[in-house]
């Protein structure tokens, strides 16, 4: 059964991920969703929080609907970037998937107490993980009934 995107609306997205093969991989496989998306990317926990506080060089970019989040992460791990947005007012309300290769309950214990909106973990196949950012793209795309945004955005 095919998804109808007749609902659906250009999704924002700002990858943190420090891996150019999963990052890539994730770009390819969002380009080929059938939500239209875009995608930034940075590949550190500080560059991820700079971008998202729109200092410096990301002065110009806008704000994300939803924010994928590696925790293996160089300077500022996934888990201190969550833990920092989530305390933040003006970041608190971007939804954050963890998108990670960690399966262990510990991290995803620690994703949610720090109020992760959701918990992925990178599937090994290609056809599934294709399929997992797909669906992922669908959700956050098509169903998901976001806030309104602000009129500083």
């Amino acid at each position: 059964m095919e998804t109808s995107t007749t609902n659906s609306r250009l999704v924002r997205f700002l990858l943190v991920e420090d891996n150019d093969d999963h990052a890539m991989l994730i770009q390819r496989c969002l380009q080929r969703s059938t939500v239209a998306t875009f995608v930034d990317r940075v590949a550190d926990g500080v560059r991820a929080l700079r971008f998202l506080r729109r200092e410096g060089e990301f002065s110009a970019c806008l704000r994300p609907d939803v924010v994928l989040l590696d925790l293996k992460l160089p300077k500022l791990d996934g888990h201190e970037v969550l833990a920092i947005m989530k305390a933040d007012p003006t970041l608190q309300d971007i939804p954050v998937v963890v998108l990670t290769t960690s399966a262990t309950e510990a991290d995803r214990v620690r994703a949610y107490a720090s109020h992760a909106n959701s918990y992925l973990v990178k599937p090994l196949d290609f056809h599934r993980f294709q399929k997992l950012v797909q669906d992922m793209s669908v959700y956050w795309g098509v169903w998901n009934q976001p806030a309104a945004q602000r009129a500083a955005d």
